[in-house]
Formats: structure tokens, C-alpha cells, sequence
């Protein structure tokens, strides 16, 4: 009984001179590949438990592509450990593989970085990110590429490993409030009380900006030619920012003209001497 069934599985399913495959090579293989199949399932399960169902079904679609490659690796490395020798195919398909590697090299930078930002949840749909010096919001995710709406009303479609090599600014990581600033300059001898009043009227005045947290006024610097201020405030929507500046630059200039306050321009004094 034990011969036969020695003899069961050392039968040759194919014999050439350079493959030689048996009955136990095929037992193995089929062993291997339910075991991976169900470590994989495990893998899958564990990883996505947490993940929102847009980020999870996401996930699931590339973990499907990866599972067949992980597949053909358990494929040869099970077939090299039983004793076949698999020299033959990777001699063969060495070229390819480096060419298709050189080929999907960015892809796969891409595709890895797109998943560590499903998993770690470090960028979502609806943030305001800065990016290359442009500001824009999140409007979709996916594994290969990011796509932006900047404020111009652009979209801007950034490769994902971009956000793991280049520095990334997401205004909204914390909160979705952002502080934005307008700077001013007044002459030399205004009322600098006064001015801080005014700075504080216009932003109550303007629609956009929150008055919690509240506006702040601070004196900056004796510039050259100016007293420098700076009015500090709050939005809840930073795509709206520039808007929102350009309306309180309004105010401010319209309440400094009915409060006499003036803004300076740079002077220099000029001597022309006579020889």
C-alpha cells in the first residue's frame, strides 16, 4: 500500500528533458495555493475592517490585482522548493520582466502610494491641500492619481507618489477652519487704537469671516515708510479665501478714507547738489 502510493506520486504528469513534474509537484502546488488564498482572505479582512466602504472598495480592487502576482511568486517559489526546475521559465521571461519592470516602475509608485493613503486615512475627499504652491480641494481619490479643484476652478490631477516625496499642506487636517490674514500699512503719526478699531469693524462687516474664533489686529513693525498691521481671522471655507480678502481690502480702504486714516506710499528725498 505505502508503494503504491509512493509510486502514485512520483508519477511523471510531464517528463522532458528539462521539466520533470509529478502527481506530489501538483498535490503541493494545490496545497499552496489554498493556503495563500485564505492568508490572503485573512489580510483583506484585517486591513479593510476599518476603512470607510469608498476607501475599502478601492482597496479591494487593487488587492485583487496584487493577489495575482502573489499568486505566480507562490507559484514558483513552490515549484522551485519541490524539486522542478524552473531555471527554464525565468531564463526565458528574464528580459521581459525587467522591461515590463522599467516600464510600470512609476506605475507601481503610484499605485503603493495610493494605498498607504487609503490606510493611514492621512488625505480624504472635501480637504484643502496646497501642493506645488497651488491651493486646492480634494475631489476624488483614486489609487493611481488624486484630483484637485484649484481655486481658478481648474482641476489638477497629481500622481499619488507625488504626496510621499514632495512636501504636502492639508489645511483642514486638524480642523476645517483656516486663519487667513490681510496686511496694511498707515502713515507715521495715525491713531494706532483707531486703527486696530477699524480693522476689527470691517472683518465683523464682511460675510465669510467667523467671529469665533475672534479676528486679531497685531502691530507688525515701524516699517520705513509705514506703521505695519496685520488683521488675523477665520473661515470655514478656505477656497473662499481670496474672496473674502479682497472684500475686507474693500472695507478697509473705504472706513480708513471716512476715518482720515492714510495709507503711505514709499517716498525718498531727492538732493541734487550744484559743483
Amino acid at each position: 500500500m505505502k508503494q503504491d502510493i509512493i509510486d502514485f506520486l512520483s508519477y511523471k504528469l510531464i517528463d522532458t528533458k528539462s521539466i520533470d513534474f509529478t502527481v506530489f509537484h501538483l498535490l503541493a502546488l494545490i496545497l499552496a495555493l489554498v493556503i495563500t488564498a485564505y492568508l490572503l482572505r485573512a489580510i483583506r479582512l484585517i486591513m479593510t475592517r476599518k476603512l470607510p466602504p469608498e476607501d475599502k472598495n478601492k482597496f479591494i480592487s487593487i488587492f485583487q490585482f496584487a493577489k495575482y502576482i502573489i499568486y505566480i511568486f507562490v507559484v514558483l517559489f513552490t515549484l522551485d522548493a519541490s524539486g522542478v526546475n524552473i531555471s527554464v521559465f525565468l531564463t526565458a521571461s528574464a528580459a521581459l520582466f525587467v522591461g515590463i519592470g522599467f516600464a510600470l516602475q512609476t506605475f507601481f509608485q503610484d499605485i503603493i502610494s495610493g494605498i498607504l493613503m487609503i490606510l493611514d486615512q492621512s488625505l480624504h475627499v472635501g480637504d484643502i491641500i496646497e501642493i506645488e504652491g497651488k491651493v486646492g480641494e480634494v475631489r476624488q481619490i483614486k489609487l493611481r492619481t488624486t484630483r484637485m479643484v484649484t481655486r481658478n476652478d481648474r482641476v489638477m490631477v497629481i500622481p499619488n507618489h507625488k504626496f510621499m516625496t514632495e512636501a504636502l499642506f492639508n489645511w483642514t487636517q486638524n480642523s476645517n477652519i483656516n486663519r487667513e490674514q490681510v496686511d496694511v500699512g498707515v502713515a507715521y503719526g495715525s491713531d494706532v487704537e483707531k486703527v486696530r478699531e477699524v480693522l476689527l469693524q470691517c472683518a465683523k462687516d464682511v460675510k465669510g469671516v467667523l467671529n469665533s474664533p475672534t479676528p486679531l489686529v497685531l502691530f507688525e513693525d515701524f516699517a520705513d515708510s509705514s506703521l505695519n498691521f496685520s488683521l488675523y481671522f477665520y473661515v470655514d471655507n478656505g477656497m473662499q479665501s481670496p474672496n473674502i480678502k479682497s472684500e475686507l481690502r474693500f472695507k478697509i480702504d473705504k472706513a480708513f478714507r471716512e476715518n482720515k486714516i492714510s495709507i503711505p506710499f514709499p517716498q525718498r528725498d531727492v538732493h541734487i547738489y550744484n559743483q
